[in-house]
């Protein structure tokens, strides 16, 4: 392990390369990783590189997004099968069809998109900026919002903000809603309670129409913002409502605490396919190259800046 470790370190230098890394990877890919983080943090240094080669430990739209952002540079992910099942769940033409029932309307996308979806929208959102993003537009403009409806409801609940939402989810965050929080709230009665908004069941807490329980000591965050909330806290327990490979960067953060995955079957088997080997691989190899076309690129890059600048 520790040859392989150390070989990946030194092919990183000699290529010039960065390795980014979402905070759902696994655990050694995150130690290896010189930024870890949400979609919004990747995208941001994914801006701002120096670096020739950009390594994406993520899933193929995370990737996308940085060839968008950085088209000179060469970007590659370890393992072209990770996918997202919520990108899945629209693709460009359904979307023009949405917007010619809808003329008019102001698209935002979520960056859970393939580049081609993006191309169609005017503005992109993260999980951690929907709220700021959706404040920016204008009251008077119609929005469609795409393609999560948890963070959408959740997004238009915080902002009083009336959207068209498109009925797509995340196989993971959908699952999670099922959750009987009544045993859980039992079962840490003193924890602090983090919720990610893909998930079904901040939509129901938030607009407090199907309570599971007392809405205290629960919040709602992306997975960056969960890691500043743990950072800043004083609480010794934690129950997480998100992908289970989160845990790992908040141990880092908070190794006194103790924290627990809602459901421990929270994982994303897109984000757990690329391992050290893959990496290794990729850098050695200078494979899976993930480059946009760029007639598609140069539309997708204005809703991608318009996110950044705001943000």
């Amino acid at each position: 392990m520790n040859d392989l470790i150390n070989e990946i370190l030194k092919l990183k230098k000699e290529k010039n390369a960065v390795i980014l890394a979402h905070n759902y990877q696994i655990a050694e890919i995150q130690d290896i990783a010189d930024f870890v983080g949400d979609s919004l943090g990747l995208s941001q240094q994914a801006a701002k590189t120096n670096a020739d080669i950009i390594v994406f430990c993520g899933v193929h739209f995370m990737a996308e997004t940085a060839s968008i952002i950085s088209p000179h540079k060469k970007v590659l992910i370890p393992d072209l099968n990770a996918g997202c099942s919520l990108a899945s769940t629209v693709n460009a033409q359904e979307l023009k069809k949405w917007k010619e029932e809808h003329p008019d309307y102001i698209v935002v996308s979520y960056v859970n998109t393939t580049a081609e979806v993006k191309a169609e929208s005017d503005y992109c959102v993260t999980s951690s900026n929907a709220v700021k993003v959706i404040n920016s537009i204008p009251v008077n403009k119609k929005i469609l919002f795409l393609p999560d409806k948890f963070l959408g409801m959740y997004v238009s609940t915080v902002t009083g903000r009336e959207m068209e939402i498109w009925n797509g989810a995340c196989h993971v965050h959908e699952k999670i809603g099922d959750i009987n929080f009544d045993n859980a709230k039992k079962s840490h009665p003193e924890a602090e309670f983090l919720i990610h908004p893909e998930c079904g069941c901040s939509s129901s807490c938030m607009v407090k129409s199907q309570l599971y329980f007392d809405c205290k000591n629960i919040h709602i965050f992306s997975t960056e913002g969960m890691i500043n909330f743990v950072r800043n806290s004083n609480a010794k327990e934690f129950v997480i409502a998100t992908e289970v490979g989160i845990l790992h960067r908040l141990k880092k953060v908070k190794p006194e605490a103790n924290f627990y995955p809602l459901s421990e079957n929270a994982i994303c088997e897109y984000m757990k396919m690329i391992t050290l080997e893959k990496l290794y691989n990729t850098l050695l190899y200078e494979q899976y190259e993930v480059k946009v076309p760029e007639e598609i690129a140069v539309k997708a890059r204005l809703p991608i800046e318009r996110m950044l600048s705001i943000a």
